[in-house]
Formats: structure tokens, C-alpha cells, sequence
């Protein structure tokens, strides 16, 4: 019988899938570990959860339509203090990143990723047919570079882009800039209003973090006009669902409960720091530096009902590194215990 794997195209055939890790119910077969006794660190998501309003915003929600999206472009012009016109929204930040390869990137052009950082950016250009150099250095951009994307605070790092340091890339490389802010509301420092000012950048920004929102699935970013009236050509019309607008705007209209969230999270953050070798972060996460190597130390991690993210296989990262999303009080001390004992005890012997 003749088969069809021929018809795929050669970009699919070159990528590796985007790596979710381990989830709970494979931590709980794998290690007969109850749910409920599983401390999940290990995607960066809010402890803390949405807001109680958003929880009512999603339950009125109307399944029966198509959604508009317009109330939230509105609340999101809103939040961030910029023309609604300037903003654009997706399926998450992920949903955003695709669209946006999808107008500046195809085969024969490149995308500039300055590494470790997040790996999706590389697996959206490679399913665009572009090329991905990966490089440490945003002051050696190539020039025929298409597209350039900035992680900040960086995943896994947790590291800022410099204002001056941004500001010299914007100005002296003719690429399109995508900076993915996704973790903003930790650092307490953003750059959407500098798209007024750089016809070539685009701020991504989500509510999977800061505003517990990852189950919904909606992100947004602020684009120049002309870039925005381009995406609306690639992005899917009705892309994102009507609860997960109705809460998007819910959360966005409740910015007190997600401030509080973010401040006991910092907190936490510090305390957390402070019993490891770790990398100063400015987001919701600490880039841990190991003894052992990462993969064992990870797996006798998971033996303990610990989950945190290997970043052995982030392109420049090593094997001495993990990343560790800040939980609840309660969690972090188990996380700290289990983590004293499988690489004090390992690494002893």
C-alpha cells in the first residue's frame, strides 16, 4: 500500500516536538505517587490561581457563538496604557509567536534566538521553513536576520534585557523584534509603550503567569499599527474561545488580586534563593545551578513526588542546571527538603 509520509513538508520532518515534560498523572503511574501528594513545579505556573471574578466571568461565558474579541483588546489597551489599535490577541503567547513567524519568517529567511531561552521560538521558525541561528550575543545579530526574539525576564534564566542594550538592537539591526514579556508582571518593568516609539517591535504579553490564567489559553501583544493590520491577516479569526476572553477580561479588570499574588510569590522567591546557587531572576521562577547532573537529580526528584524542569536539552544551557517555578510556602519547603537530600546525599558519595 503506498504511503503518504512524502506529503509532509520537509520543515515538520525537521523539528523536534515542543517537550511539555512530565505531567502529574504520568508522575503518579510512573511512581504510585497520589496526585494530591505531588508537588508540581515544573511549567511556571501561578500557585495562586485567577481571580475569584474571572472563575464567574468564565462560567456566564456564551458557548453558543462565535466570540469577538473585542472587549479585550479594549481591557488589554487598558492595562498596559496604549491605543487599542495597536493591540493584537491569540490562543496564548505561543498562539501569538506562530502568527508572527508566520508573516516575517519562510524559507531562505533566519531568525536570530539568543540562547538558553525559550526553545518554541525555534520550533515556530523552523515550521515556517526559516533558518534559527542561535547565537549568546544580541550586539552580533546577523544582517539579513528577519526576525529576532528576546525573552525578558528570560525562561529559564530569569535575567532582564538592559534598556540600553535593547535600545541598540532596535536601532541597529534591520530585523523585526519580538519581545516576549510573558513573566513582566514579576519584574515589575515592561516595554509596550516603546512600540509607539520602534516601527520594528512587537511586546508579547500573557495571562498564563502573573494572572494564573495557563488553563485558558489567551495572550495578547502590542504591535505597530502596520503590523497589526498584517496579523489579523495570518492569525485565525475566531482563534480564541469565549471563556477564555470573557476571562481575560475579567482578570484584566482585576488587577489587585493578581498584585497579590505576584508579591507572595517574590517573596517566596527570595526565601527560596537564599538555600540555593542560583541566578539572580526577576520572574516567577530561580535558574538553579546543581552539583549532580540535572537529568539524575530531576529523576530522584520525581521519586520524591518533586517536579521541576531539566533544562539539559535548552539549547545553550548544560547539565548542571534546572529550573524551579516558585510554589506555595508549603510547597517550596518540600521542594527544599527533597532537593537538600537527593543532591547533598548523591553527590557525597
Amino acid at each position: 500500500m503506498m504511503g503518504y509520509r512524502h506529503l509532509l513538508v520537509d520543515a515538520v520532518q525537521s523539528v523536534n516536538p515542543d517537550d511539555p515534560g512530565i505531567s502529574i498523572m504520568e508522575i503518579e503511574r510512573l511512581y504510585g505517587i497520589p496526585a494530591e501528594r505531588i508537588v508540581f513545579l515544573s511549567r511556571n505556573e501561578n500557585p495562586y490561581g485567577p481571580s475569584p471574578e474571572v472563575v464567574r466571568a468564565v462560567s456566564r461565558a456564551d458557548l453558543s457563538r462565535y466570540p469577538s474579541q473585542d472587549e479585550f483588546l479594549s481591557a488589554a489597551a487598558e492595562y498596559l496604557g496604549v491605543s487599542e489599535d495597536l493591540v493584537i490577541a491569540g490562543a496564548g503567547l505561543d498562539g501569538i509567536i506562530d502568527s508572527v513567524s508566520r508573516l516575517f519568517l519562510e524559507k531562505g529567511r533566519s531568525a536570530f534566538i539568543p540562547v538558553p531561552t525559550y526553545t518554541y521560538y525555534e520550533l515556530a521558525a523552523r515550521l515556517c521553513g526559516a533558518t534559527p541561528v542561535l547565537g549568546r550575543n544580541l550586539r552580533e545579530i546577523p544582517k539579513d536576520t528577519s526576525l529576532t526574539f528576546i525573552c525578558s525576564p528570560n525562561n529559564p534564566t530569569g535575567g532582564l534585557i538592559d534598556d540600553e542594550l535593547l535600545r541598540e538592537v532596535l536601532e541597529g539591526t534591520d530585523s523585526m523584534v519580538f519581545l516576549d514579556e510573558a513573566y513582566a508582571e514579576f519584574a515589575g518593568v515592561g516595554h509596550a509603550e516603546w512600540v509607539e516609539r520602534y516601527e520594528n517591535l512587537i511586546v508579547g504579553r500573557t495571562l498564563s503567569k502573573a494572572f494564573g490564567l495557563a488553563g485558558i489559553r489567551i495572550g495578547y501583544a502590542v504591535a505597530p499599527e502596520w503590523v497589526a493590520e498584517q496579523y489579523n491577516r495570518a492569525a485565525p479569526v475566531f482563534g480564541i474561545s469565549a471563556p477564555a476572553i470573557a476571562g481575560g477580561v475579567a482578570a484584566l479588570k482585576d488587577p489587585h488580586h493578581m498584585k497579590s499574588a505576584v508579591k507572595r510569590i517574590l517573596a517566596e522567591r527570595e526565601r527560596v534563593a537564599a538555600h540555593l546557587r542560583t541566578h539572580p531572576s526577576h520572574a516567577n521562577f530561580l535558574y538553579v545551578e546543581t552539583v549532580r547532573e540535572s537529568s539524575a537529580l530531576v529523576r530522584d526528584l520525581l521519586k520524591e513526588g518533586i517536579s521541576v524542569k531539566d533544562c539539559s536539552g535548552i539549547p545553550g544551557s548544560d547539565n548542571h542546571h534546572i529550573r524551579v517555578t516558585i510554589g506555595t510556602p508549603e510547597e517550596n519547603d518540600a521542594f527544599l527538603e527533597a532537593y537538600s537530600m537527593v543532591e547533598e546525599a548523591r553527590s557525597s558519595r
